[in-house]
């Protein structure tokens, strides 16, 4: 049916493959060129595009299929059987929880984080965990030895019997312990440690973290076996190598949290298996990291008396709500640009807020030094917790103490308005448990919470609707002159 004859002169196409070409390759993002270019096209970055030798062995569809390769029938959705989602729990919950129930077999796991968060001691958590439940694990470490891994494990006082351990940066050598001691689930510590002696990029590079990953995740979906990839992050926090790293796996886990403190959140970017909302609470420990039952009573401690520029706000972490307490000191400043400083809450929001705050309810802060800090080293990544941060900060500012059982909830827009917030029921239902009867929440919310609280029955609770900014300084006014 072709209109026209192909001849291929097998000779010639197999000295073309091995041919060598030229290509330039950024280091940060990935991207190729014939030449080189001192700004990557694609990412932006200068300098960073690096001279690759790659084989040329990629030709047009019709030369592939003129040669008589086998060509993969298409199938309808509906003809394909599936026996049923099977997954092996690590039995550490909050794991569980983040991965959607477990770990899927024949899946390929990100897992990054900064240096020192706690990634190495987690995953040799979860390789102990499932060995035994008599899963035979491998653990592939390029950046320590076996004596070196022995002895994190003794620290962490972990089985080391169950599962098997390998210094080896060859992924030939890797792949051939892999078929002789057959694992269901392989560590590889780390993808930027790990070469092809196939690829003549040098180790690290973002083609051979490319051409690595490729293997592993071919070798993952045909012999069902789970490989739990160890990333390496940059200075801004994001995985180290090219970006399509990300969209070759199934599942990117993020190991976040600040080193001064003992707190981890482990949060879901990507999962081709479960939801993305879900995260797990982690607290380090001197025998590693241990799950948290009840995160807001860890986070949040009670005080004997309330002290001015501290108020709580329940925030939503995954599909939970967490108590938290935000902290805000305001004082007169001694220099030409006031500064700011903020610890646990977005620097650009907090720049907004008190922009706002100076605008519409006429307080001076243009003279003052104030600094915003989330206690116990917690994250802030929502907007809910605008308003309590404005109360925070004017409390420290007149020097009044906000009530520990006032709760304050909503988003502060630029004309100073207070707007509604998502998962309210969630967020008070919360606040209740640890005790908390008072709470300062958005106009717009007001239907949901009186619906929540007819079904609820529960008379004790006290909830002030505020529909602007000026209406919460006007109740803080309140507080001040008693």
């Amino acid at each position: 049916s072709c209109p026209f004859t192909l001849y291929i002169n097998y000779k010639e196409l197999s000295m073309c493959a091995k041919k060598q070409m030229v290509k330039f390759m950024c280091n940060e993002c990935g991207a190729e060129s014939l030449q080189w270019l001192g700004r990557c096209p694609l990412c932006g970055e200068w300098n960073t595009m690096e001279e690759i030798k790659a084989s040329k062995s990629e030709y047009p569809a019709s030369v592939l299929l003129s040669t008589g390769t086998k060509v993969k029938k298409a199938v309808k959705l509906s003809d394909i059987e599936v026996a049923g989602e099977k997954r092996f729990p690590t039995q550490i919950t909050e794991i569980d929880r983040t991965l959607g129930g477990g770990i899927v077999p024949g899946s390929v796991i990100l897992f990054g984080g900064e240096p020192g968060i706690g990634k190495s001691t987690l995953i040799l958590q979860i390789c102990n965990a499932l060995a035994l439940q008599n899963i035979v694990v491998l653990y592939c470490s390029g950046e320590e030895s076996e004596q070196q891994l022995k002895i994190r494990a003794e620290r962490l006082c972990v089985d080391m019997q169950p599962y098997f351990v390998l210094s080896e940066n060859n992924l030939e050598t890797v792949i051939e312990i892999i078929s002789k001691i057959k694992p269901k689930f392989v560590v590889i510590d780390s993808i930027q440690t790990v070469y092809s002696v196939n690829n003549d990029s040098p180790m690290g590079s973002p083609n051979q973290i490319k051409a690595v990953t490729a293997i592993l995740n071919q070798l993952a979906k045909t012999h069902n076996i789970t490989f739990l990839i160890v990333g390496h992050v940059t200075k801004e926090g994001n995985l180290a190598g090219p970006r399509m790293l990300e969209h070759m796996v199934d599942v990117v886990l993020y190991l976040e949290g600040d080193r001064s403190y003992q707190f981890r959140v482990l949060r879901t970017v990507k999962n081709r298996f479960g939801s993305t909302a879900e995260t797990g609470l982690l607290v380090m420990e001197e025998k590693g990291l241990r799950e948290i039952t009840n995160p807001s009573e860890y986070l949040v401690r009670k005080k004997e008396e309330p002290v001015a520029g501290s108020v709580i706000t329940p925030c939503m972490e995954g599909q939970r709500a967490i108590m938290v307490e935000i902290q805000a000191l305001s004082v007169h400043s001694v220099l030409n640009i006031p500064r700011r400083i903020s610890v646990g809450y977005d620097y650009n929001r907090m720049i907004v807020l008190l922009a706002v705050l100076e605008k519409r309810t006429k307080l001076p802060f243009s003279t003052k030094d104030v600094y915003v800090n989330v206690a116990s080293g917690f994250r802030v990544q929502e907007t809910a917790a605008d308003l309590a941060t404005a109360m925070a900060i004017v409390s420290s500012q007149w020097d009044i103490s906000i009530p520990s059982h006032i709760i304050a909830l909503g988003e502060i827009s630029l004309t100073g308005e207070i707007l509604p917030v998502s998962h309210i029921t969630t967020r008070i239902k919360e606040a209740i448990k640890m005790g908390n009867t008072t709470f300062i929440c958005p106009l717009g919310n007001k239907m949901e919470i009186e619906n929540f609280f007819t079904h609820s029955k529960n008379h004790l609770i006290k909830t002030i609707f505020v529909d602007k900014l000026s209406e919460v300084v006007q109740l803080m006014e309140g507080l001040r002159s008693k």
